[in-house]
């Protein structure tokens, strides 16, 4: 096991892993920006190093100075988290060019996977399913042509893109090619990667994803599915565990093609992959994600796994301790995100000091967050606040405990405004209630159309 590791994130995820070395007797640093120098993670870490201002581009996403932290403290391993260089291939290269242990795929597979048009046509080889579309990045003719072949609506998307952006769905042929150009722009100036694809779009599709853990040793196993069909722009709001209503065996041939993908490629640690769920039954790839995931306690509270635990001891060279066997799903889990936002603003960032804060509490409620009482939430990072998580035996007790623990929750300053009350409103929609919903709810209901 490692002697220590260097956590290069902040927020909740940041004390998330703080906690789960504490607990594997690793040390643990804390690298933080100016804003973040009295954070909770950097009282909860061994130890703290500053490694630059507010802007990420100057701290957070700084590869250098976050490789001179681990240097100057001697951690010889980072966690990432998830964001920020969390699946840069050329920090993983460059982690590896100093002998430091980059918590994580290796920096090849992270390559080829973080390229959507590569992981599609390595996918395509391995046997899973894809949607008709590119396996390769076009010009603006022949894409055009694939999307008169293929029939709209089709969604472009950028070859390097994630995080929900770099996309942009077409359902006019008229406006194809103008699209089509604006969204080569747009991934030019997110990504540095102008490349897009084409790619059959599924209007009522549900998102369904499935967690793998992989060592360096050939093994590979997958701890079921989780549904994050709740999304706006293409961001997850809602994640849950198991995804309701799938029709029988679907979440294992999902498992298994998840885990012989994994496998084709060589990866190592936790990943993601992402599926599109259509409503016949049939589930296409999208992507995967070769980091641990924003809704991962879902999958823990119905394995009962640590799965950070399982990164830091798989990135350390050993074997995994389960067979697929091992793993038992029990129940459900939910989780909200609990972001400062604005719903009737256009869901705007609303940061703020918290003057109060009340977390709620009780049988089987899990609260990830990084916020304090008397903290001040900044505006120059992400708007997560928290993830609440509950679990119960069943689905629809579950959506009661979360309306219970949502109810509980307070979070308050001037200036600030979350999205709980919103999140409730979801919990509480016929089409969720019934897991007959799709990734068009969110913004259905904000239309006034659901």
């Amino acid at each position: 096991m490692f002697e220590k590791v260097l956590i290069a994130n902040r927020g909740e995820i940041a004390v998330r892993v703080a906690r789960a070395c504490r607990e594997l007797g690793v040390r643990s640093v804390a690298v933080h920006s100016t804003p973040d120098e009295d954070s909770a993670v950097v009282q909860l870490a061994d130890e703290a190093i500053r490694i630059g201002p507010a802007a990420p581009a100057k701290s957070y996403l700084n590869a250098a100075a976050v490789l001179e932290a681990a240097a100057q403290s001697g951690a010889d391993a980072i966690h990432p988290g998830y964001g920020f260089l969390s699946e840069s291939p050329d920090f993983a290269e460059a982690c590896l060019a100093r002998g430091i242990t980059l918590i994580g795929p290796p920096p090849s597979v992270m390559a080829r996977l973080g390229d959507k048009t590569s992981a599609r046509a390595l996918m395509r080889r391995a046997g899973l399913p894809l949607l008709p579309g590119s396996v390769q990045a076009l010009d603006p003719h022949a894409a055009e042509e694939l999307a008169r072949r293929i029939g709209l609506p089709v969604i472009v998307k950028a070859a390097a893109g994630g995080g929900g952006r770099g996309m942009t769905v077409v359902d006019d042929a008229d406006r194809f090619a103008e699209e089509y150009r604006q969204t080569q722009a747009t991934a030019q100036m997110l990504f540095g990667d102008g490349r897009v694809y084409v790619e059959k779009y599924l209007p009522k599709a549900r998102h369904v994803e499935v967690q793998v853990l992989c060592d360096g040793h050939g093994h590979a196993v997958h701890l079921g599915e989780r549904d994050c069909t709740v999304q706006r722009r293409h961001q997850k709001l809602i994640e849950e565990t198991p995804a309701p209503a799938l029709p029988d065996g679907l979440a294992e041939r999902m498992g298994r093609s998840a885990v012989e993908g994994a496998l084709a490629v060589g990866y190592t640690g936790v990943g993601t992959f992402e599926f599109l769920l259509a409503p016949d039954g049939s589930y296409y790839f999208m992507e995967v994600n070769c980091r641990i995931q924003v809704e991962h306690p879902v999958t823990e509270m119905v394995t009962g796994i640590d799965l950070v635990q399982q990164q830091l001891k798989v990135a350390a060279g050993n074997a995994l301790e389960l067979a697929q066997a091992d793993i038992q799903l029990r129940g459900a889990a939910i989780e909200c995100r609990i972001n400062a936002e604005d719903p009737a603003a256009g869901f705007v960032p609303a940061p703020g000091p918290v003057e109060r804060l009340v977390l709620p509490g009780g049988p089987f409620v899990r609260v990830d967050t990084h916020v304090r009482q008397g903290d001040v939430i900044p505006p120059h990072y992400d708007s997560l606040l928290a993830k609440l998580v509950v679990w119960a035996p069943r689905r629809d007790e579950a959506i009661a405990r979360m309306h219970r623990a949502l109810d509980e929750f307070e979070v308050s300053g001037p200036g600030i405004t979350t999205t709980r009350t919103f999140l409730a409103e979801v919990l509480s929609h016929p089409r969720f209630r019934a897991a007959e919903h799709s990734t068009s709810l969110v913004d259905d209901l904000l239309s006034g159309k659901a």
